[in-house]
């Protein structure tokens, strides 16, 4: 069976505050991690990602590495990893393609992982010559061609991920759970569901995965992603996308948590996406509407952008920490390791590993941003690496710098 490599192309190397970080391959879109939408369209398995060379390092659990030297083997696929397909399989074709874009294709001879080092390479120029007899394929899915997009697909990814994965699930309603609405509760073997949980299911689905732990008077209304192992405690949950491992408690509503963050108070979060390893202090608040009602414009490496959204919030970097009661406007970004706080909102974007407050801002020293870093994982078990160090330490050497 062929092996799949993601590849991140020019502008998926922009998506900030994430791509200093990760690959887009791990970035979470709709209900799952884009490598697992990959993996089940082309049932295979992703090897590896080819990004930015300061990514090399990059590690977590169950995610393959990213290459920087060596071959792709002849046959094996090279999809772009911006392209989230639908979760439906593929039948063995030579080419995918999306839309009027070419998302994937079978390698029709060794390719140098040297020649996609910047980002630049089309991937069609690697593929099966047109002279010769070859399966092209029409993929349903969704193209992200800027990082908000990852928000502004969420309901209808998960309107359709959730059956999906929900086919094999038991859809009996839990005892002493509340059900309004019409649409289906998937609730996977080993989910724990307290009595007085309201699954509001009059917009869409509620999927929840085992070693999830709702707590009485949550209201989770559909569509509804929860993943394995987290513990989501009395507010109303509302159209997210909840990775494994998280602690989301407080109102959250559109939101995607790619997944060991913590949102474990109150303060609104909606229209957000929170990184890896993020921690959210007791009432930290987004905005996600302005209140002139107009378009979100948000803080990009290319300058601030229009993004033609109305709904709008924040984009926590991985590994970023907020204090008590801070407040976010529209369009924040935040860059990974940053720890911000104070009683004074914020400017809309702070630079990755910054330490401070609203005029105050000086440089999170890295030996003290490891430490925290190292502590904050061991609480959920997980180290960090040496390798995972070297990591951190090429994206702090590499951090960019806020222009407006």
């Amino acid at each position: 069976m062929s092996d799949i490599y993601l590849y991140d192309d020019a502008c998926a190397r922009t998506f900030e505050p994430f791509a200093l970080t990760r690959p887009t391959g791990e970035m979470r879109a709709g209900a799952l991690l884009v490598r697992e939408r990959w993996e089940r369209a082309l049932g295979a398995r992703v090897a590896g990602h080819v990004s930015s060379p300061h990514l090399a390092h990059f590690e977590e659990p169950g995610a393959p590495p990213v290459l920087t030297s060596g071959v792709l083997p002849r046959g094996s696929w090279l999809a772009n990893a911006r392209f989230a397909p639908a979760l439906a399989v593929l039948q063995s074709p030579d080419e995918v393609l999306a839309g009027d874009k070419l998302a994937a294709v079978r390698l029709a001879r060794e390719v140098e992982v040297a020649a996609l080092h910047d980002g630049t390479a089309n991937i069609g120029s690697y593929a099966y010559q047109s002279g010769i007899r070859h399966e092209v394929t029409a993929s349903a899915g969704w193209w992200m061609s800027e990082v908000w997009d990852y928000v502004a697909h969420l309901v209808p990814m998960l309107e359709h991920d959730l059956p999906v994965l929900g086919a094999a699930m038991a859809t009996d309603l839990p005892a002493g759970a509340i059900r309004v609405g019409a649409h289906a509760v998937y609730v996977e073997a080993g989910a724990e569901i307290e009595g007085g949980v309201c699954f509001d299911v009059t917009a869409g689905p509620v999927l929840v995965r085992a070693g999830a732990h709702i707590q009485a008077f949550t209201r989770l209304v559909g569509p509804l992603y929860i993943g394995a192992g987290c513990t989501v405690t009395t507010d109303r949950v509302a159209s997210s996308s909840i990775g494994d491992v998280c602690k989301v408690h407080g109102e959250l509503s559109n939101s995607i948590l790619i997944g060991h963050a913590n949102k474990g108070h109150d303060g609104f979060v909606g229209h957000s996406i929170l990184g890896r390893w993020v921690n959210l202090g007791a009432g930290t608040i987004t905005s996600n509407l302005k209140n002139t009602y107009g378009t979100v414009q948000l803080w990009t490496p290319d300058g601030v952008r229009e993004t033609g959204l109305q709904f709008l919030g924040t984009l926590f970097g991985d590994h970023t920490k907020t204090g008590i009661g801070l407040h976010l406007t529209t369009g924040t970004v935040l860059g990974a390791g940053a720890n911000v706080f104070g009683s004074v909102m914020p400017p809309k974007a702070v630079a990755p590993f910054s330490w401070g407050e609203a005029g105050a801002f000086a440089e999170y020293r890295l030996d003290k941003f490891l430490d925290v870093a190292a502590r904050m994982m061991s609480r959920r078990h997980v180290e960090l690496t040496e390798q995972a160090r070297a990591q951190l330490t090429a994206a702090y050497d590499g951090r960019w710098s806020v222009t407006e």
